[in-house]
């Protein structure tokens, strides 16, 4: 049976449960980790005016009923027409489809809402699990970007999936 995934809009108050999954040790390859939990809440804030201006448009995953992850579609401020799709999932379901299904409603919202003709996702040559769903949802690896991702003043190569409409 398929997991029963939703996504909806961001809510300031969803900040404390991200916080707890995102300070999670275990996520070796996380571009970008809250201080507290304060700074989590500035950043929801931020969500619905980068939302209108087309800056990103970020969702919570919800797991049969239970806030289990974020994710989101970054729009290139360049090239319009391109988004980025990120995510991050609690510890406790990954391995159960939830990323890969979440994925594919994104990728709906961002070719049928949005207009996009083209989305990437872009991922730490390490992180098996995140090139997994990007494979899983038909994407395809166009290459290793060098020193493309920070991340504790460090640089690191990564690999870039992509899917086109």
């Amino acid at each position: 049976m398929a997991p029963k995934i939703e996504l909806r809009k961001y809510k300031v108050s969803d900040a404390k449960r991200f916080f707890e999954i995102l300070n999670n040790p275990n996520f070796k390859y996380l571009r970008i980790c809250p201080k507290n939990v304060a700074g989590e809440e500035e950043f929801l804030r931020k969500s619905k005016e980068k939302r209108k201006n087309n800056i990103s448009h970020d969702y919570a995953i919800i797991y049969n009923g239970k806030l289990v992850g974020g994710s989101g579609i970054k729009i290139d401020q360049h090239r319009k027409f391109i988004g980025e799709i990120g995510y991050f999932l609690d510890e406790n379901y990954w391995g159960k489809g939830i990323t890969t299904k979440a994925v594919k409603l994104l990728e709906k919202i961002g070719f049928e809402e949005l207009g996009l003709k083209r989305i990437t996702i872009i991922m730490h040559p390490k992180n098996i699990g995140s090139e997994k769903v990007a494979i899983k949802n038909s994407y395809k690896k166009e290459g290793t970007m060098k020193k493309t991702i920070s991340h504790e003043g460090k640089y690191a190569d990564a690999h870039l999936y992509a899917k086109t409409k």
